[in-house]
């Protein structure tokens, strides 16, 4: 009979800690929740891009024959103008060439006035006064180009800009493949970009191009910049497009190869359902957001999101406007469990 009593008790006590449980509030989940809005939303694509100097304002200059680097007038960093001594080679060889190609060309001059007196008077064929005609043409081309030669013998800078590479040391031989000084124009840079085909078709010259040092959004802001060209192929190593930028004159001085990041504008959508990045939860290959009811009863709803920026994710089907989503605890929730709002 106590037996009996005693486990009666005991069915008695579990019963009342599972009542006690079941209205504990502390069984409730506190999180934060947020409204889903509709409001413009402005699509945008992220990509890392790269300093690069404008078509037409790079230079890069080897030596016109192959010769013997005799001075070096210039260092990395330093700024010349058009015209400025950059390099100078061995003189004798190109003088003495261009001194040949004179002789030359004065022999040919002679040759060809002779055939044409004789061919004229009938003493020699006209063939004989054509083919002195070739010789001084090729003549004349010779001592052209010798004249240049020598004329290249010093390098110089065909446009105003900073040296950023130079390879040239005294008494060293230079080939004519081998790119001895190189001059940029330092306030001609763009930005290059590769971004998909299917984002590109939605990038027009104009857009504008949110910069930031670096290779994320959060690194030193570089301000607005515009873009410029979106090229018309498709990259076939990086099945990319190239997208370029130019920084606006307030950014501060770039530097050619430095890693910028843009947030490119693809346009504004004026009605997106917009809801903050923390409402989404990971769900296989795509996410879910936990709807708040009426009755603070938080349900599990499989989601489509469109664009993302930092802070905020576009909903394109799954969610109406107006809706309650839970934000910060997402991942702590489970579905049809009760939440409540945490201070």
């Amino acid at each position: 009979m106590k037996i009996r009593i005693l486990i009666g008790v005991l069915f008695l006590a579990a019963g009342c800690r599972q009542s006690e449980t079941a209205a504990d509030p502390a069984a409730v989940v506190q999180v934060k929740t947020a409204v889903a809005t509709v409001q413009p939303f402005e699509d945008k694509v992220g990509s890392i891009g790269t300093v690069v100097v404008h078509s037409g304002h790079l230079a890069s200059l080897s030596a016109p024959a192959p010769a013997r680097i005799t001075t070096v007038y210039v260092s990395v960093g330093q700024k010349v103008s058009v015209g400025t001594p950059l390099i100078a080679f061995e003189q004798t060889p190109f003088i003495t060439a261009a001194q040949s190609a004179e002789a030359a060309l004065v022999a040919a001059e002679r040759a060809y006035d002779r055939a044409r007196r004789l061919a004229d008077a009938g003493i020699v064929p006209r063939k004989d006064a054509e083919t002195a005609a070739t010789d001084l043409a090729q003549a004349r081309a010779a001592a052209t180009t010798a004249r240049r030669m020598a004329q290249l013998a010093v390098v110089r800078a065909p446009i105003s800009g900073v040296v950023t590479q130079l390879n040239a040391s005294i008494g060293a031989s230079a080939d004519v493949n081998q790119p001895l000084v190189e001059v940029a124009d330092l306030s001609a840079l763009d930005i290059v970009f590769n971004v998909a085909p299917s984002d590109a078709a939605h990038i027009g010259a104009g857009a504008a191009v949110t910069l930031s040092a670096g290779e994320t959004a959060t690194g030193e802001a570089l301000g607005i910049g515009r873009i410029i060209s979106v090229g018309a192929t498709v990259d076939s190593s990086t099945r990319s497009v190239e997208v370029r930028a130019q920084a606006p004159p307030s950014a501060r001085t770039l530097r050619i190869g430095e890693t910028i990041f843009g947030q490119i504008s693809m346009g504004t959508k004026p009605r997106a359902i917009v809801v903050p990045i923390a409402a989404l939860v990971p769900l296989g290959d795509g996410f879910q957001v936990f709807v708040v009811n009426a009755a603070n009863i938080a349900l599990a709803r499989k989601v489509t999101v469109g664009r993302r920026t930092d802070t905020v994710a576009e909903i394109t089907s799954g969610l109406s406007g107006g809706e309650r989503v839970v934000t910060e605890g997402a991942y702590g929730v489970e579905d049809s469990v009760k939440v409540t709002q945490a201070k």
